[in-house]
C-alpha cells in the first residue's frame, strides 16, 4: 500500500480491502451479503477498524478442508 499509512483508527473500504488482500469491490459485495468484517457507516461514508479486519481474517483460519470453523486451537 504505497503512500498509505495504517495509523488511523478507521480506514476506508479501499485501504481495508487492500489490507486484507481483497479488492474494494469485493468488500462492497461483502457489505451486502454480510460476509466481510464489521464496518461503521455514517451517511454515505463507510469505514473499517483495523482490529475488525484482523478479527475477520483470524476467523477464517481452518485446520483442514473439512473444518467448518468450529474447531479452533
Amino acid at each position: 500500500m504505497t503512500g498509505h499509512h495504517l495509523t488511523s483508527r478507521y480506514i476506508t473500504t479501499e485501504l481495508a480491502a487492500n489490507y486484507c488482500g481483497f479488492s474494494p469491490r469485493t468488500f462492497e459485495k461483502y457489505r451486502i451479503t454480510g460476509d466481510g468484517p464489521r464496518y461503521f457507516k455514517r451517511g454515505k461514508r463507510v469505514l473499517y477498524r483495523i482490529d475488525d479486519c484482523d478479527a475477520w481474517m483470524e476467523a477464517g483460519f481452518r485446520l483442514s478442508t473439512s473444518d467448518n470453523g468450529s474447531n479452533k486451537r
